[in-house]
């Protein structure tokens, strides 16, 4: 029997509290009646008869006395099919593309369920983003959750435009990969940016848009991920896809956490965040995977804004620890002009020497992969002496250095917007860098692959 309370007790935020609740669940949905507008909420908290109830249309207009409310008895589910694909749809995955309602062939809890990490398979074999950067340095490996650290006025959504557009998998066609892009509290330009570009790109056809505008309820950017989430593992799990899931902006999602948190009267942690901020992006994040015996795959890449480009801020320091892995965007590349302005050397790919070699890649890749990171770091380190004794006092290997770490940015970091390449050219043009230093400088690969491979600029007659 469905109980109708009349009237609540307390209003605070995006909240309401009704009291002389009986049999009342955990994350249940609950119907508001304001006049004749109906709005939707969900329980958040329970204590006795009392439940705090978000109210995702917000608190707006509605009144201690004569709203009306109802107990729905069953948490938010989200309706689906394969028909999401090429769809957009607002944060709680309702259609604002004007095409007209989905008509599901199921619904699922927007929750998700744990996948038991006895089921988990092992990832393997790389997704391919056409970012040399990205595929020959911190490889991307189906299944991870490869998180990307951006901040304020750094160029994050052109690089999640371009994963977008070039993304592949060797062995699935287009059939059978999809990408789901959740955008959280977004100004109405750059949501209307992410759209022209996918659109132009010819890839919508092929993208479930999550859209969540800053002037959305600050509830319903709660949801956003878990609904973006749920269409990926449908699309993974039901329909045996490959799913690539960009989940932008991880920051504007905690903060919408910590508002309600505060709202509630809960005691702050670090920042003002709620102390349960790691379990909450983990339980986010570790919806990522792949499962035994499944055909399907689910791979994350959060992106976040560091507040103040602070690395050890809560949002991106518990990030580092749930995810596998980061790759951080640098502001001073970015002045310089270098697009993608990726920093090499803090970041990484824990995964990557699992799906990369032979058999995935090439069999050169780990080494290149690696003396690539040694010899950027060295770079660094001559570039601090250069500092202080000037460039024309260095020796001549260290100016081959300084030449090399030019080269680098300006030629493998530095991508065109518009420009794919493939791991074979991203390869190839890291041996072409190498070349311009000595053999023997190449000491993280092996005597028969420089054999194969290690060519001079000289004695090819190229110029960097």
């Amino acid at each position: 029997m469905n109980l109708e309370y009349i009237g609540l007790k307390e209003i605070s935020g995006p909240l309401v509290v009704i009291d002389g609740v009986k049999d009342a669940s955990f994350e249940e949905m609950v119907e508001i009646h304001v006049g004749k507008e109906l709005r939707l909420g969900r329980i958040i908290q329970i204590e006795g008869e009392t439940c705090v109830v978000q109210v995702f249309e917000g608190t707006q207009g509605i009144s201690l006395a004569n709203t009306r409310t109802r107990l729905k008895g069953k948490p938010l589910k989200m309706p689906l099919s394969k028909e999401i694909l090429g769809r957009i749809l607002d944060g709680m995955g309702r259609p604002v593309d004007g095409l007209g309602e989905i008509f599901p062939e199921k619904y699922m809890d927007i929750n998700g369920e744990p996948i038991n990490p006895v089921k988990r398979e092992y990832p393997r074999n790389f997704i391919q983003t056409g970012i040399s950067s990205i595929d020959g340095l911190m490889t991307l490996i189906r299944g991870q959750k490869l998180p990307v650290f951006s901040g304020n006025g750094l160029p994050h959504n052109q690089l999640a435009v371009q994963i977008v557009r070039q993304a592949k998998i060797q062995d699935a066609n287009e059939e059978n990969f999809a990408i789901v892009f959740a955008a959280m509290g977004v100004k109405y330009d750059v949501a209307e940016y992410f759209k022209e570009s996918f659109r132009k790109g010819g890839v919508l056809d092929r993208v479930v848009m999550f859209l969540n505008l800053a002037n959305d309820p600050v509830v319903e950017r709660i949801v956003t991920p878990r609904c973006a989430l749920t269409a990926a593992e449908y699309l993974a799990y039901e329909k045996d896809m490959h799913v690539l899931v960009i989940l932008t902006d991880m920051t504007s999602y905690a903060e919408a956490l910590r508002e309600i948190s505060s709202s509630k009267g809960e005691i702050p942690s670090r920042k003002g965040y709620p102390g349960y901020l790691y379990s909450d992006l983990a339980s986010i994040y570790e919806r990522a995977g792949i499962i035994k015996g499944g055909k399907g795959s689910v791979t994350q890449i959060p992106i976040l804004t560091m507040p103040n480009d602070d690395i050890t801020h809560p949002i991106p320091d518990l990030t580092g620890y749930i995810t596998e892995g980061q790759i951080v965007l640098d502001k001073d590349l970015a002045l310089r002009g270098v697009y993608p302005p990726v920093n090499v050397l803090p970041s990484l790919s824990r995964l990557m020497k699992d799906g990369i070699g032979e058999g995935y890649t090439r069999e050169d890749h780990p080494e290149v992969a690696n003396q690539l990171f040694a010899s950027y770091a060295k770079v660094q380190e001559v570039r601090a002496l250069a500092s202080v004794i000037g460039e024309e006092e260095l020796s001549e290997l260290d100016k081959k250095y300084m030449n090399f770490g030019r080269a680098f940015e300006e030629m493998f970091i530095t991508q065109n917007f518009h420009e794919e390449r493939d791991i074979t050219q991203t390869l190839d043009l890291a041996w072409m860098l190498l070349g311009h230093l000595p053999k023997e400088e190449l000491d993280r690969i092996s005597p028969k692959t420089l054999e194969k491979y290690y060519v001079s600029p000289e004695n090819e007659g190229r110029q960097v």
